[in-house]
Formats: C-alpha cells, sequence, structure tokens
C-alpha cells in the first residue's frame, strides 16, 4: 500500500486550497446541472400499478402517502430469492431518517419484483422500517427500466425513480441507475433528484422553495421527532 506524500503543514495548506477552488466549481457545476434535472419534462402515468405491502394491495398513488413527491429506490430482489441484493441492502442501510424527506412533501418507499413473503421477513430480518412493497406479477420493473430480459432470463439492475403528484394524476419526473446511484443515500441528495428539489431560495427555478407553505432552508429544519406530520 502506498500512502500520500509527508509535507509540512504549510505545503498541506497550499495543496488543500488548491484542491478546494476545484471542489467549489464542481459544486457550483453540480447546482448547474441539479437546476437542469429540474426542468425535466414529465410523463404522465396511466397504467396501473397494484403492489402489495404491509398494509395490503397499494396503488403508485397510495404510495406517496398524501405527500406531493415520491422517491423510488428499485431494491433488486427476484421472486425465487430468499434474500435482497447485498449491494442493494448496503445502500438502503444509507438512507436517513425519513422525517426530514417528508417534512418537504416527499415520501421513499422501496419496491422489489419479489413476493411480499419473501421480502417480509428480510426486512424484518434487517431491521429496516421504510415502505417496502412488491410488484411481483406486475410491469412496473419492466416499465422503469430495471427488469429486463437476456438470453431468456429477467435480470435486474439497481435504480432510483422520481414521481411528482397533482391531486390524483402522478407523473414520473426522473430515473437513474447502477453507477447514478453513487453519492446518493442522504435527504438533501435524494431531494436533487427530485422535480421541487430542496425547495430553497438559492435554487432554479425560484418560486419553489415555498412550494409546501413552510419556512424554506435551515429554518425548516427540526429534530426528526418534532415535524408535525
Amino acid at each position: 500500500m502506498t500512502y500520500p506524500q509527508i509535507v509540512s503543514r504549510e505545503e498541506w495548506r497550499i495543496a488543500r486550497e488548491e484542491l478546494l477552488a476545484k471542489e467549489k466549481a464542481a459544486t457550483r457545476a453540480r447546482d448547474a446541472l441539479n437546476a437542469e434535472r429540474r426542468g425535466l419534462p414529465m410523463v404522465e402515468i396511466d397504467k396501473e400499478y397494484v403492489f402489495e405491502g404491509g398494509d395490503g394491495k397499494a396503488t403508485l398513488l397510495d404510495l406517496f402517502e398524501g405527500r406531493q413527491q415520491l422517491v423510488v429506490y428499485h431494491f433488486m430482489f427476484a421472486p425465487e430469492w430468499d434474500a435482497g441484493c447485498r449491494s442493494c441492502s448496503a445502500f438502503l442501510d444509507q438512507i436517513g431518517h425519513l422525517a426530514h424527506l417528508r417534512a418537504r412533501g416527499t415520501a421513499f418507499a422501496a419496491v422489489s419484483r419479489a413476493p411480499y413473503t419473501r421480502i417480509l421477513p428480510f426486512k424484518a430480518r434487517m431491521g429496516w422500517t421504510v415502505p417496502w412493497y412488491s410488484a411481483y406479477d406486475t410491469d412496473f420493473g419492466q416499465d422503469f427500466e430495471v427488469s429486463f430480459e437476456r438470453d431468456g432470463e429477467t435480470c435486474e439492475r439497481p435504480g432510483m425513480s422520481c414521481f411528482l403528484r397533482d391531486r390524483d394524476r402522478v407523473f414520473h419526473t426522473y430515473s437513474t441507475y447502477e453507477r447514478g446511484l453513487d453519492g446518493l443515500g442522504s435527504t438533501t441528495t435524494l431531494l436533487d433528484l427530485t422535480a421541487l428539489g430542496r425547495q430553497e431560495e438559492w435554487e432554479e427555478p425560484r418560486g419553489r422553495a415555498s412550494a409546501l407553505g413552510a419556512p424554506a432552508g435551515s429554518e425548516r429544519i427540526r429534530y426528526h421527532d418534532e415535524y408535525e406530520d
């Protein structure tokens, strides 16, 4: 194993400032990319998907839990497997407390092809409380390009899809897959994928910071047990 070069504190400070300039440029570029993502057009979902979860049957609209946005993690779990994908499990371990997403009008759910009878014991084993639904016997995975046929077999890949609700109408706004999931998992990175973003005053396009009729920015952040649902 090789280690970084050993230098004086002053040499380290100079090198750090040079890197900091590049980091700030990358942050500005990421902000611009996020704004462009929020400007993507959207597609209305006119197919009726029926999932199964802890409370029984559920539609895609039900997964919103009455909120305006929905982030779905496409968790790789084939119907014949006894346990979910290890990489997907490591990703789900990183998801923070959902109260912070919900405070910004955004629901989160995992969806897999496995029957719920297989999902439930694995979810209990992992100790997760995030909503998790079975899309068994639906076209959900194929329609959102996480399930596909290869050499006569159904293959899967991990992904994330975002949806926006206008009363009873549901729209697909964004999806990303595989390496596109790198760096995601925190509340802010998940909100960055959505059409309404973090709802901060500095974000483009303007006018979405007060989308939920609540204060923007750090004034909205609470301890997770202090939010009003």
